[in-house]
C-alpha cells in the first residue's frame, strides 16, 4: 500500500516575538502568503481594530450568482472569497490589494430594539388596554371643548356689543359708572379712603344689649322648604308694605337720642353698606349729620340703598340703557319688588301675629304694615361711645319649643344667558354650583344680607330663588326653591370677617367724630375702589337739592292691582299684564 507523502506547511519564524512576522520581512511574508487561502483578507488581531466576518456559509448556497468565479462550483474556498464584496461589506483588503477607502464604507448596525417609555399615556394604554386611539380621542375632546368655549365667549361678546351705545368702548372692567349723587362744585372734599386700607382693620366688640323690640311677626310656612323647580309656586303681589324710614326720622331713635342712650345712630342697612364696602362695585352714598356730640348715619330719599343691586360683582356687563328691562336700574327695582313680596308670601297667613313691646314707629293708624320687627340694639365702641342700630326681622318659627327669628331675602334670575347657570336645570341637582355662581355675580348683596342677619342676631336666614316666568317678562315670577342658612356659618363660607366689619365701622366713626358740626356725604367712587367724604351745606338734599324724579315712562315698576277685583295676581291678571307688555314692546 502506497501512502502519499504528507507535506507540512512552512511555518515562518518570528525572531522579534509572538505572532506572524511583520510585513517588512519579505522572506517571512512570502512564506506566510503561501499558507493562506486565496481571496481571504487578513485582519490583524488588535482591540483597537474592528473585526468583520470570517466566512459566509450561506451566501454561496442561497445566491450562486453572487459567487465569484474561481473555477469549480464546488470550490471549498468560495465561502472565504470576499474580494467581490470587499467594498460593500466593509472588509479591509489593504494587505491583499483591495480598495483603500474601505473604512468609509463600514456600517455598524445596532440590532437592539429602541427603548420603550415606561411612563405616559401611550405606554399605559398600550400596555394594559391596548387602546391606541384613546389619547388621540381625548385630545380631540379637549379641542372640541375649547372650540365650544370660544364660541360661547364670542356669543357673549357679540351680545355685549349689540347692547351698547358705543361698540368701541372697552369691556365692563373699565366701564365708567355713574355716581349715585351729583357732586356739587361748592362741596368740599375732606377725606379720600381707599378700600385697601379697610382690609387691614380689625375691632372686637362685646355682646350687644337689646333696648327695644317693636312690631309683629308672622310664622314662617315650612311648606316652602319643599319647593322644587318642577313644583314651583307663583310669586304673588301684596298691598301691605314695610315702612323703612331713615335713621334721623325714626321716632324711637329720636327718643333714644334724647335719653342719651348712645352717641352714634344708624340702621342695619346702612351699617351693612359700610361693613361690606370693599365688595361693592356700584356707587352709593350716605348722609352723615354731626349734631352736638351725636352722630347720625342717614340715607337720602331715592338712594341706591333703597334698591337691591343685581349682577353687581359679575364680569358680564348689563345693558346701559335705563329703559331696558335688564339694565342695572330696572333690575334693582325688580329685585326690591320681588324681595318685598317674597318676604310676605312665605308666611302663614292665618291672622295670627306675634306682637312685641311697641308697634312699628312712623306708621299711621289704619295702615296695614307687613310682617316686620325692629330690634334696637346697642354696641359699645369705646368707654364713652355707644352705637345704637335698628335691625330688622321678617318672620319667626318654633324650633324645639323655642322661638327663632328669621330674615327673608330672595335672589332673582332674569336671564340665564347673563348668569351662565340655568336655575331650572341646576337648582335641584347642583345647588352648590348655583350658590357659588350667585356669590360670584352678587357677592356684595349676599354679604350685606349676612351682615344684617348678624346685626339682628337672627337664628336663620332664608334665601329664596325667584325666576321670571319668561326672560322677557319682568312682571311675573315663580319661586323655584328656598334654602336656609345659619348666619355665622354662612359668613364663614363667604369669607366675611366680623372683626373686619366692625373695624371698618369703628374707623369711619372715629373719623367723623373729629369733624365739626354739620352735614357730610360719604360717596363710593363710581370707578375706583375708594370712598370720599364731602362737606355739604346744611340744606343739602332738601328742597333745593332733591334730585328730580324720573318721568313715568322711564320708571320700571309693576302695574297696580285692580282693587275692584280684590284678588291676588293669578291666571287672568297675569295674562292681561303679559299681553299689555308684549303690546307695548311691539309698538316700541
Amino acid at each position: 500500500m502506497v501512502f502519499e507523502a504528507f507535506e507540512v506547511g512552512t511555518v515562518p519564524f518570528n525572531s522579534d516575538g509572538w505572532g506572524p512576522p511583520d510585513a517588512s520581512d519579505t522572506s517571512s511574508t512570502s512564506v506566510a502568503a503561501a499558507n493562506l487561502l486565496p481571496n481571504v483578507p487578513f485582519a490583524s488581531f488588535s482591540r483597537s481594530e474592528k473585526l468583520g466576518r470570517v466566512a459566509d456559509w450561506t451566501r454561496a448556497l442561497s445566491n450562486p450568482s453572487a459567487r465569484p468565479h474561481t473555477g469549480s462550483k464546488s470550490d471549498p474556498s468560495a465561502i472565504f472569497d470576499f474580494s467581490a464584496f470587499a467594498v460593500d461589506e466593509g472588509f479591509g483588503l489593504t494587505n491583499s490589494g483591495g480598495n483603500a477607502d474601505e473604512d468609509a464604507a463600514f456600517r455598524l448596525v445596532d440590532g437592539k430594539p429602541p427603548p420603550r417609555p415606561k411612563f405616559g399615556p401611550k405606554w399605559r394604554f398600550n400596555q394594559y388596554h391596548n387602546r391606541n386611539q384613546l389619547p388621540q380621542r381625548r385630545d380631540e375632546e379637549v379641542e372640541a371643548k375649547k372650540r365650544e368655549a370660544e364660541k360661547d365667549r364670542a356669543r357673549r361678546d357679540r351680545l355685549y356689543n349689540n347692547n351698547r351705545n358705543n361698540i368701541h368702548q372697552q369691556r365692563r372692567e373699565a366701564a365708567a359708572f355713574k355716581s349715585s349723587v351729583d357732586i356739587q362744585p361748592e362741596w368740599n372734599m375732606l377725606e379720600q379712603i381707599p378700600f385697601s386700607t379697610f382690609s387691614k382693620l380689625s375691632f372686637t366688640v362685646q355682646e350687644p344689649e337689646d333696648l327695644l323690640l317693636c312690631g309683629g311677626l308672622e310664622s314662617y310656612d315650612r311648606s316652602y322648604d319643599r319647593i322644587t323647580p318642577k313644583a314651583d309656586r307663583r310669586l304673588e303681589r301684596f298691598k301691605n308694605r314695610s315702612f323703612k324710614v331713615t335713621t334721623s326720622d325714626d321716632l324711637v331713635i329720636r327718643r333714644l337720642a334724647k335719653e342719651d342712650k348712645a352717641t352714634v345712630f344708624a340702621t342695619d342697612a346702612i351699617l351693612a353698606a359700610l361693613m361690606c364696602a370693599p365688595r361693592s362695585v356700584y356707587s352709593w352714598d350716605l348722609v352723615i349729620q354731626r349734631v352736638g356730640n351725636k352722630l347720625f348715619f342717614d340715607k337720602r330719599d331715592g338712594s341706591p340703598l333703597d334698591l337691591l343691586s343685581v349682577h353687581e360683582t359679575s364680569q358680564e356687563p348689563l345693558p346701559e340703557a335705563k329703559d331696558d328691562i335688564n339694565s342695572a336700574h330696572s333690575l334693582g327695582v325688580e329685585a326690591a319688588y320681588i324681595n318685598q313680596n317674597f318676604a310676605q308670601q312665605v308666611l302663614v297667613r292665618n291672622g295670627k301675629r306675634v306682637t312685641f313691646d311697641e308697634p312699628i314707629p312712623n306708621v299711621n293708624e289704619g295702615e296695614e304694615n307687613a310682617s316686620i320687627a325692629y330690634r334696637y340694639r346697642r354696641w359699645k365702641l369705646d368707654d364713652s361711645m355707644y352705637l345704637v342700630a335698628r335691625c330688622e326681622l321678617q318672620s319667626t318659627v318654633d324650633l324645639n319649643n323655642q322661638r327663632s327669628f328669621l330674615t327673608l331675602n330672595a335672589l332673582n334670575e332674569f336671564d340665564p344667558k347673563y348668569s351662565g347657570v340655568d336655575w331650572r336645570q341646576k337648582l335641584e341637582t347642583q345647588r352648590g354650583a348655583v350658590l357659588a355662581n350667585e356669590l360670584k355675580n352678587n357677592g356684595n348683596k349676599l354679604a350685606k344680607w349676612t351682615a344684617q342677619a348678624l346685626l339682628a342676631n337672627a337664628d336663620m336666614m332664608k334665601i329664596g330663588f325667584v325666576s321670571r316666568v319668561h326672560p322677557r317678562d319682568h312682571f311675573n315670577h315663580v319661586i323655584l326653591s328656598v334654602l336656609g342658612y345659619k348666619p355665622k356659618d354662612f359668613a364663614g363660607q363667604i369669607n366675611l370677617n366680623t372683626n373686619n366689619m366692625w373695624g371698618i365701622v369703628k374707623s369711619i366713626v372715629d373719623l367723623c367724630m373729629k369733624l365739626s358740626e354739620g352735614k357730610y356725604v360719604l360717596v363710593k367712587d363710581p370707578s375706583k375702589p375708594q370712598v370720599r367724604i364731602y362737606e355739604v351745606p346744611a340744606d343739602a338734599f332738601d328742597n333745593d337739592y332733591v334730585e328730580e324724579p324720573l318721568p313715568e315712562d322711564e320708571q320700571v315698576q309693576p302695574p297696580e292691582e285692580n282693587t275692584d277685583a280684590g284678588a291676588e295676581t293669578n291666571g287672568a291678571s297675569s295674562t292681561n299684564v303679559a299681553a299689555e307688555d308684549k303690546k307695548s314692546e311691539a309698538e316700541a
